[in-house]
């Protein structure tokens, strides 16, 4: 992590599910004190299971949230993008005060935009991130945005929380937070699809499931790792691995002629127009 949350910082997050849990365990392991965090969760099982693993303060009720302005207050929208709307619109008057700050809220949420995020809330102290599951691990990475009048404090304070559950970006245009969730926070479901395919050819060519499946992802996670730690791009490591007339080439080949660089490709920006819609459908009220 670039840095660390001040002891000043409490942070609020509304909902208590997979994202929300890895981002306060992130937090909790690099420095950040349970009686920093607070979680607005009306699942009793749920809320439950975050009291007795993090020892965080539980609100059971958006009712309930109750903001000491003495603090730098952040709040994490940890909800699913078709709450967000009536969520916000409760949580509005809760970040009102006469001469203290508004909290900065930070939204996980995929699809709502800025303006619209900043219309419910009633206030423009805002940022929108894109984690991935990978988060779940320590393994993720964000895309972020945040409009120009946004401090660099708050730019860092949202950088902090994301670096928290592994790596972010920032992007410079709104528009590209639909590419960012294109890209890594669909992305996951992709390499899962390549495992299953690949773990499938090795069991129709004879290997158990076990062993194909083992050789699937060592292989996978190898040749990540080998390209994490080389300068030079994939398109050069692939080819050093392909000798020409050989076993590689001959995959490869099927590869191309099948068009899977051009099938990724629309199936990419599927996704993307699918998060545009999304942002329409989900702003309109």
């Amino acid at each position: 992590m670039s840095s660390k949350i001040k002891p000043d910082t409490h942070i609020t997050f509304i909902g208590g599910g997979n994202m929300g849990r890895a981002l306060i365990s992130g937090l909790l392991a690099n420095g950040c004190k349970a009686d920093q965090i607070s979680v607005v969760e009306a699942n009793t099982a749920t809320a439950q299971n975050l009291q007795n693993d993090f020892k965080v303060q539980i609100i059971h009720k958006l009712d309930s949230i109750a903001f000491d302005f003495a603090q730098n207050n952040v709040v994490v929208m940890a909800i699913k993008p078709q709450d967000f709307n009536i969520v916000a619109k409760g949580l509005a008057p809760k970040l009102k005060h006469v001469s203290a700050p508004s909290p900065l809220v930070f939204s996980i949420a995929a699809g709502i935009r800025l303006a619209d995020m900043s219309r419910w809330l009633e206030q423009t102290r805002c940022i929108r991130a894109m984690p991935n599951t990978p988060a779940l691990i320590g393994k993720g990475i964000t895309g972020l945005f945040a409009k120009a009048d946004i401090s660099s404090e708050d730019r860092t304070l949202a950088e902090t929380i994301c670096n928290a559950v592994g790596q972010s970006i920032w992007v410079s245009d709104e528009k590209l937070m639909d590419a960012v969730t294109a890209v890594s926070g669909s992305g996951p479901a992709y390499v899962f699809a390549f495992l299953e395919a690949m773990q499938s050819a090795g069991e129709k060519l004879g290997l158990d499931a076990q062993s194909s499946r083992k050789l699937a992802y060592a292989t996978l996670e190898g040749a990540i790792q080998l390209a994490q730690n080389s300068s030079e791009p994939a398109s050069v490591l692939r080819e050093r691995v392909t000798s020409k007339g050989g076993t590689t080439a001959a995959a490869l080949d099927v590869l191309n002629q099948d068009g899977w660089h051009v099938i990724l490709e629309k199936a990419i920006a599927a996704a993307n127009e699918r998060g545009k819609v999304m942002g329409d459908e989900l702003g309109k009220s």
